[in-house]
């Protein structure tokens, strides 16, 4: 009873933070709340009265009358929640990027330059966004309205959407109107805004368990819903083409709204860098060279399966089953995602060294007082794993003298890894601006060291959600068909049992099936699971775009290969 009363405490204290958040998103929007409800929310709501109006007074088909109020409705949700959606999406855009904004703050800060300009050149950082956003915000208060920093600094930590975010400005006024060094506070507050990010991290983490296992519950429904729309109306006599047809279309909508779910719950944590103002490198001309040559493949195997199926071929139509024609020729698409995948953990190798590279490269340079090039001269011959060819050809940029900016641009592009990308850029400005280089390389390794961690977290719930998907996949599958089988076995049966005294078709109503038309349908579930599915994967784990078609092939393929044997050894099993 206590347990019961503590968990309707928590619903109410869920919903009323909901509430009151929406509220607050409404006040902070640009548009007047009172002009959003006009133009926005009263519309949605009118449409979603007509959408019922629709469906009561026309005649229309199931199909078609089910998804027209859901649509609507859908509109109205969205319309109210959108400003607080919109909210939520800066509030994660902050606290995604929040680690690396602050050593960059840290870094800057350790140069003798005005304290502001430290916020104008981080407002200039677009991969910032929101972040960037707020530091354009501080200098405009400052520079066009006169305001003091720590004023400005005050005035946004009440209006910026991540509490994170607000308590680190609260607390960097603070030591401003104080008159301490602000390098100061930031080497000490590091440890305070990691903890913070991990916690954020481990968070995401959490959600996205909770949410396997909820996708897992509702999968299962609909698996049994799907199984019921295929069975029953052999009993009732109703079209299963359409009961059927709405079930695929409510699973649909139950892996989409999963997938968007996972993204917003996902950290953003992203392992490739793709830079925008290089020619392709080699590892980028073999993922496109791959790409091509995998859509080519899957173009000629798609019509080699037509061709067949339309008993154009030698091959009979009927020896291959449905399913099969449907996995076939998604197979070259394993070519890209295997070659991605090599080259993913290439990436990753990469990024393990980058910790005692940079580590290395700033103790060196302060306890030899020289310029990086003539350390790299020393550090090139030292076994770096992955990233020591790398190494070998950043010195050789700086020795023939090319611009450190442009050498270091090369290697971050050459790596393909986005963190090494960002700590390398801003050990190069702390450098350029005088920062010691045995700070900047401890302060860059300790963070990469723990975003490193996160990602061995990371790995881990990507490789149980890759069980989950799979194991699901294949028993709904199984489910699926073995329902196809046993109506097509009614079917037979109820032919031979009819007598002139009695007709079966009365009771069982075999008549109504179109068995072709059901088994597509099923196939389109299967490649439907296996598209958001694969794509489900890739957003938690974090990598290339690529990486999503090797996991649509393999899921594709297991449903392929579950449902033929399903067909295969239960038509056996029932039919002796």
């Amino acid at each position: 009873m206590a347990e019961a009363e503590s968990q309707t405490t928590d619903a109410k204290d869920l919903f009323s933070s909901a509430v009151s958040s929406t509220f607050e998103a409404y006040s902070e929007m640009e548009m007047s709340p009172e002009r959003y409800l006009g133009q926005i929310v009263v519309p949605s709501i009118v449409f979603f009265v007509l959408s019922i109006l629709v469906v009561v007074l026309v005649d229309l088909p199931l199909m078609v009358a089910v998804p027209i109020p859901l649509l609507g409705f859908l509109g109205v949700v969205t319309a109210i929640t959108f400003p607080k959606i919109k909210r939520d999406r800066k509030r994660k855009q902050i606290e995604d990027r929040i680690h690396l904004f602050i050593t960059h703050m840290t870094i800057l800060s350790t140069a003798n330059i005005d304290r502001v300009e430290v916020f104008r050149l981080l407002a200039k950082e677009k991969e910032y966004k929101e972040l960037a956003k707020e530091m354009r915000r501080l200098t405009e208060l400052v520079d066009t309205w006169n305001q003091s920093l720590d004023d400005a600094l005050r005035l946004r930590a009440r209006q910026v959407p991540s509490k994170t975010l607000s308590d680190f400005f609260d607390r960097l006024a603070y030591t401003i109107n104080a008159g301490q060094e602000i390098q100061d506070f930031l080497l000490s507050e590091q440890d305070a805004v990691i903890q913070s990010y991990v916690t954020i991290y481990e968070g995401a983490l959490a959600n996205i368990e909770v949410m396997k296992d909820l996708y897992l519950s509702m999968i299962l429904s609909v698996t049994f819903a799907l199984v019921f729309a295929t069975v029953l109306p052999i009993l009732t006599g109703t079209d299963p083409t359409m009961t059927v047809g709405g079930v695929v279309v409510m699973y649909a909508f139950v892996q989409v709204g999963f997938l968007f779910l996972v993204q917003r719950s996902a950290p953003y944590d992203p392992i490739w860098y793709h830079p925008d103002d290089r020619g392709q490198t080699a590892a980028e001309r073999k993922i496109r060279g791959s790409v091509i040559a995998g859509i080519l493949l899957t173009s000629i195997a798609i019509a080699g399966s037509l061709f067949v199926l339309l008993g154009q071929t030698p091959i009979s139509p009927e020896a291959i089953p449905l399913p099969i024609y449907a996995a076939f020729p998604t197979t070259p698409l394993l070519i890209p995602g295997l070659i991605v995948r090599r080259e993913e953990r290439k990436v990753k190798d990469r990024d393990d060294e980058f910790t005692n590279f940079i580590r290395a490269l700033g103790a060196t340079e302060t306890a030899k007082q020289s310029t990086t090039s003539r350390v790299l001269e020393t550090l090139r011959k030292k076994d770096f794993g992955a990233l020591t060819p790398n190494i070998d050809d950043l010195y050789k940029r700086l020795n023939i003298r090319i611009e450190p900016e442009m050498a270091w641009r090369h290697f971050s592009s050459d790596t393909r890894s986005y963190l090494i990308q960002k700590f390398s850029e801003m050990y190069l400005l702390g450098r350029q601006m005088g920062g010691e280089p045995k700070r900047l390389g401890e302060l860059i390794s300790g963070n990469m060291n723990i975003v490193m961690q996160l990602r061995e977290q990371r790995d881990q719930a990507t490789v149980t959600l890759i069980g989950v998907l799979y194991g699901i996949t294949a028993a709904s599958t199984f489910a699926f068909f073995i329902g196809l089988e046993i109506v097509n076995i009614l079917a037979g049966m109820s032919i031979g049992l009819n007598t002139p005294q009695f007709n079966f078709g009365t009771i069982i109503h075999t008549e109504v099936y179109d068995n072709i038309m059901i088994e597509y349908l099923l196939v389109i579930i299967i490649l439907l699971n296996a598209v958001l599915s694969s794509l489900m994967i890739r957003i938690v784990d974090g990598g290339h775009k690529v990486n999503a078609y090797m996991h649509f092939v393999l899921l594709t393929w297991t449903s392929a290969v579950v449902a033929w044997i399903t067909q295969t050894v239960v038509g056996a099993f029932l039919n002796v």
